[in-house]
Formats: structure tokens, sequence, C-alpha cells
């Protein structure tokens, strides 16, 4: 038997798009996630191009760093390529809701904007973790703490601790300066 008030919350979501998050509070999005916008390019592994207001908005992820393959002075980090496709995977042709954090400002020094990234499926997703949690990225903190540091550094903790993706022997063991294969 569902309780009026799971019966009304659940007649509400069933009408799209009016409220964000309803579901259960594991499954939500954040409070003040804007969204959706859809992804229009995955550049590499922590910056993406969405559609946001008609205009198309470069993101650079909070929270992580990703081994380069983009910067013409440096050769391609280890495990870069593969950062970036699974970047592609979780965000390729999906629809994503932003979150953003005061204490990092609106743009970093190259004018992306500075955003926490979400999808929205059977479980709100915070694709920042996720791409430190399966080892695709490392944490980054630039000057001051953020909302998710906490979080960001324990998942790099647990995928160094599995040898997940670039922590593993096999690849970078952690050193993205090694040469891509």
């Amino acid at each position: 038997m569902v309780s009026g008030g799971r019966r009304l919350a659940a007649m509400f979501c069933a009408v799209p798009l009016l409220l964000v998050g309803c579901a259960s509070s594991g499954d939500r999005l954040p409070d003040g996630a804007l969204g959706p916008y859809p992804v229009v390019r995955v550049v590499d592994g922590d910056t993406v191009r969405v559609t946001r207001d008609s205009r198309t908005v470069t993101l650079r992820l909070i929270g992580i760093d990703t081994p380069e393959t983009k910067d013409p002075r440096r050769p391609v980090e280890c495990f870069g390529r593969e950062a970036s496709r699974h970047a592609r995977e979780l965000l390729a042709s999906r629809r994503v809701y932003l979150e953003f954090d005061r204490s990092q400002g609106e743009r970093d020094r190259y004018g992306r904007t500075l955003a926490y990234v979400w999808l929205r499926g059977s479980r709100a997703k915070l694709v920042n973790e996720r791409m430190i949690d399966d080892g695709f990225a490392f944490e980054y903190t630039y000057r001051l703490p953020y909302r998710y540091q906490r979080r960001f550094r324990a998942a790099e903790a647990d995928a160094r601790r599995h040898s997940r993706g670039l922590w593993s022997p096999a690849t970078c063991g952690g050193d993205p300066d090694r040469p891509a294969r």
C-alpha cells in the first residue's frame, strides 16, 4: 500500500520535467541543479560542451583532472585517450544537469564554466565523481576546497586501493607522465 504522501509525489513525478529529483532521497538530483542540457561534444575527460540558453557553453568539471590529450605543448599522457573515451561513453548524446559551486567561482582561467555534471536515470549520477571512482580521473583541488571534495578524495582512494583504470600497474600506476600506449 502506497502512503498518501508517496501517492501524491508519484502523481507529480509522472509529469515529465516539472520537478527535479522526484525519486527516493538517494536517487535525486541536488537542489539547485539546472537542466537538462544536451551534450554537444565531449572535448576530453574533464571538459564538455553543452547547449544552454541557445548557446554552446564549454564546461570544466569541478574537482577532477584527467590525463591530457589536447595540450599541443605536451605529448598525450598515459590513460588520456581512455579517460576521454570513458567521458564520451558516459555523456555523448545525453542530457545533463548542472550544479554550480560558489566556492570555485563561475569560470576558470580559460573561460570555461565550472560545474558539477549530473546524469539522471534510475539513479542520479555525479559524473565528476564517477570519472574518479572508475579510475579515469584524479581528484583535483584548485586553491579552495569544494562541496564534494571529501567524496571525490574517497573515490580516488578506493580507485587506487583497487588499482582501477589509471591506477593499475598495467596502465600508468597512477603516473600520467608515462607515455601513452
